[in-house]
């Protein structure tokens, strides 16, 4: 596995995290609340990537 993806999965959190923070502190809720959604679903996609590049080595190492 490699430990970019990690770093890179973590450094949206932070982002997130940071953006999540200002948003609900200036009464945006909503904003903050689909500023969290939106990540999910690109650090969601990014690992999808991944899983399906370990599932084509599996299935190559396996010959099926």
């Amino acid at each position: 596995m490699d430990v970019e993806l990690i770093f890179k999965v973590a450094a949206v959190g932070i982002l997130v995290a940071v953006l999540n923070i200002l948003l609900q502190r200036s009464g945006r809720e909503e904003q903050a609340l689909m500023t969290t959604i939106a990540a999910l679903v690109v650090v969601l996609m990014m690992l999808v990537q991944k899983i399906s590049d370990l599932f084509a080595m599996i299935r190559s190492l396996f010959d099926l």
